[in-house]
């Protein structure tokens, strides 16, 4: 797992932590002593929109943070940036985000994963499933392993995620227009939204993107009372995160903690087992991008994995 970082100057006035991925981004600031100051927020900073359109959103994200804290926005060099961001796993992605970096007195970048699990466990060993727009899965042993599960993309992977879920909604919706499946409750709510008429249904798929299918998620959560075919949906995504929490850590030894607003409402479609050994988390993966920022998550040079 990537974690790369420049190399740290003389204590940083502001100390800054991101948490982007394929919906929104948000920052949490601090002063020196991790006294909070202010937070805010943007729009999809996920490194497959780009690194340029990634930083829009996260200084974005940063500049409301500071508005909120009523203090000028400073020179970079007075900030040190620990960021988590969904793509940041793929290492020409992560260079060409980091080319793009104002200079900050310090910046480490890592995944949204590692930063949603430094803040569910506080900094301690364990294991997190998330599931928002994507979802993967990411384990912190207590010898220092780490164990990455799922988070290949959407269109070939994020199963379970709220992208993964409309996607699915919409192909349901498809089959129904077609005669190949009943024109249940969820299908009718995706027509409402998309257009009931094939060209309508055709033009608005090809535009959507992943944003676009993870609005349909919440119908699938609404019609799941009254339409089997949602409630069936869930159940696959629910068993596709728990899937996710099994390889992560066999033995179970592990605290778990599903997080996102996906993940969430799946949590307790989960088997009893896997239920029994999920916890509160500690902090949110804003919380943990700051963390980013300390041993042994942040290195002076090259990487870790």
């Amino acid at each position: 797992m990537p974690c790369n970082a420049q190399p740290h100057p003389p204590t940083p006035r502001y100390l800054i932590g991101i948490d982007g991925g394929g919906t929104g981004t948000r920052a949490r600031l601090t002063d020196a002593t991790g006294q909070l100051l202010g937070t805010g927020r943007a729009g999809a900073s996920t490194l497959a929109l780009g690194a340029e359109l990634a930083w829009v959103q996260v200084l974005h994200a940063v500049a409301q943070a500071f508005a909120q804290a009523r203090q000028p926005l400073p020179p970079p060099e007075h900030c040190a940036i620990g960021l988590g961001l969904a793509g940041a796993g793929s290492p020409a992605r992560a260079d060409a985000f980091r080319r793009q970096a104002p200079p900050f007195a310090a910046l480490v970048l890592n995944t949204d994963a590692a930063a949603a699990l430094l803040g569910a466990h506080g900094g301690a060993p364990g294991a997190i499933v998330a599931a928002g727009t994507g979802s993967v899965g990411l384990a912190w042993h207590a010898d220092g392993r780490q164990v990455l599960v799922g988070g290949w993309g959407f269109g070939v992977g994020d199963e379970g995620g709220g992208a993964w879920l409309g996607q699915r909604a919409a192909q349901l919706a498809q089959q129904a227009l077609d005669g190949r499946a009943i024109a249940g409750a969820l299908a009718r709510a995706v027509w409402r939204v998309t257009g009931g008429e094939r060209a309508a249904l055709v033009d608005w798929c090809g535009h959507a993107g992943q944003a676009g299918f993870a609005e349909l998620a919440p119908l699938v959560f609404a019609q799941a009372e009254t339409d089997p075919a949602a409630r069936a949906l869930l159940g696959q995504a629910a068993d596709a995160l728990a899937a996710m929490a099994q390889a992560l850590d066999p033995a179970g030894q592990l605290p778990l903690v599903v997080t996102g607003s996906v993940g969430q409402r799946l949590q307790p479609l989960m088997p009893a087992p896997l239920r029994a050994r999920c916890t509160v988390p500690a902090g949110d993966a804003a919380q943990g991008a700051l963390r980013l920022l300390h041993p042994p998550w942040a290195t002076t040079n090259g990487s870790t994995a």
